[in-house]
């Protein structure tokens, strides 16, 4: 298979990723202009710099300074950055090529479906986790999951506390809980949670 190819199922595998994964379940605009941009830049860089002697190295020193550039830039969600990783690997497969074309092809679809299945709105659904600012400081830590599963109507798996601030008498707790069975709403009214949420 000539390298065209590659880079046409490349862009399928990205347009798949960004429009028919990401932004239907996520809805942030700039971020697809980001995966898309990221996706066949580094498309672009591996394949006309690449060769068999210093592609291994290349694409790993892209996958490590582009890392760095995303990560150190605005805050995203783990699951935004998984997407922002399969684009980048999907470029850099597309690229750089690899020993056989059905192992190239093999591994885009690899990444499209480990992405589609991790990501499904119905995987996991009844767990979320919030930083929740509490109007009361809780030192006593059965007291304080008695009163998150209260608070939230579900059941409290973890409670980090944050800060405990005896004088204004707040708590900020990093909360990881799961809905009841009534309580969860279906995945297409699923809204992703606030990072912080300020309770009584």
């Amino acid at each position: 298979m000539p390298d065209y190819a590659l880079f046409a199922a490349d862009l399928v595998a990205v347009t798949i990723l960004t429009f028919a994964l990401y932004f239907p379940r996520h809805r942030r605009r700039d971020l697809v202009v980001a995966y898309l941009g990221v996706n066949v830049g580094v498309l672009a860089v591996s394949a006309a710099l690449g060769s068999s002697t210093v592609g291994a190295g290349l694409g790993l020193g892209l996958f490590g300074v582009l890392s760095i550039i995303r990560l150190r830039s605005t805050e995203l969600a783990q699951s935004e950055v998984a997407y922002y990783f399969s684009a980048l690997a999907l470029g850099l497969i597309g690229g750089l090529g690899v020993t056989s074309p059905a192992m190239g092809l093999g591994l885009m679809a690899l990444i499209l479906v480990t992405i589609a299945v991790g990501d499904h709105p119905r995987l996991l659904r009844r767990y979320r986790s919030q930083t929740i600012v509490l109007d009361q400081a809780f030192g006593d830590e059965t007291a304080l999951v008695a009163h998150l599963e209260r608070l939230l109507g579900a059941r409290v798996h973890a409670a980090s506390v944050q800060r405990l601030d005896l004088v204004n008498d707040t708590t900020w707790v990093d909360v990881r809980y799961s809905l009841h069975g009534r309580a969860v709403a279906a995945p297409a009214a699923e809204q992703p949670a606030p990072a912080v949420v300020v309770a009584r």
